[in-house]
C-alpha cells in the first residue's frame, strides 16, 4: 500500500531514502545485446547546505539559494561484502519551479549515461509518476519512475542516439526493510488476529 504519493522531488527524495534491492533489464538495439542484473541502490537525502550539494551548485554556477535539497545514489553489488566505491556516487540537486514545485530541473554531478555533470528537466503527473528528461552531449536520456506500494518502485528508462533508441532499461526495485520493522509488522497482524 503507499501511504502518499510524492509530487515534489525532495519529497520523492525523501521516500526514495535507504537500501534498493534492484532487478534490473537491459535491452540494447545494437551488437552489445541484452543484459540483466542485480545491484543495491543506496539514497541518501542530504540537506541544502550539505558541502557535497554545495559543490555540485558551485560546479554548475547554481545560486544555493533557488535548490531545496539533494541525494546522494550509491550502487552496490548485490552480494558485495565491501562499502559502496564512492566514484560510483552519484550527487542530484533539486532545483524546484518557485510557481509549481511538481515540475524543475535537477542538477547532478555525473551523469548515468555518460559521466560528466548533467541538468534534468522533471516533471510529477497527477498520478504521481516522475518523468525526468536529460540531454547529453551526445545522447538523450528519458527516464520515468514510480512507488507501487512505499516499499516497492518501477524504474523505466530509454537513451536515445542520434540514429534513434539505443537501449531500453526495466528495474524492479524492493527497499531493504531493517528488522525492527519487520518486528513491528509481525506484531501489528498478532495484535490485529487477536483483535478480530
Amino acid at each position: 500500500m503507499l501511504e502518499k504519493t510524492p509530487m515534489t522531488m525532495i519529497d520523492f527524495f525523501r521516500k526514495s531514502e535507504g537500501v534498493w534491492f534492484s532487478q534490473r533489464t537491459v535491452h540494447r538495439f545494437d551488437a552489445a545485446g541484452d543484459e540483466s542484473g542485480e545491484s543495491n541502490l543506496i539514497i541518501k537525502v542530504l540537506a541544502a547546505d550539505n558541502p557535497k550539494v554545495l559543490e555540485v551548485c558551485r560546479e554548475q554556477g547554481v545560486n544555493p539559494e533557488l535548490i531545496s535539497g539533494g541525494a546522494s545514489f550509491q550502487w552496490q553489488g548485490n552480494l558485495s561484502e565491501k562499502a559502496p566505491d564512492p566514484n560510483y556516487e552519484a550527487i542530484l540537486v533539486d532545483v524546484p519551479n518557485p510557481v509549481n514545485a511538481r515540475y524543475g530541473k535537477f542538477l547532478r554531478n555525473k551523469g548515468y549515461v555518460e559521466d560528466i555533470p548533467v541538468i534534468g528537466v522533471y516533471h510529477f503527473a497527477e498520478d504521481g509518476v516522475l518523468t525526468i528528461d536529460t540531454e547529453y552531449e551526445r545522447n538523450q536520456g528519458q527516464e520515468r519512475c514510480w512507488f507501487i506500494t512505499d516499499n516497492f518502485r518501477v524504474r523505466v528508462s530509454t537513451v536515445k542516439i542520434i540514429n534513434g533508441v539505443n537501449l531500453m532499461t526495466y528495474c524492479s526495485e524492493h527497499r531493504c526493510v531493517e528488522s525492527s520493522f519487520l518486528e513491528d509488522l509481525i506484531e501489528k497482524n498478532r495484535q490485529r488476529a487477536i483483535n478480530s
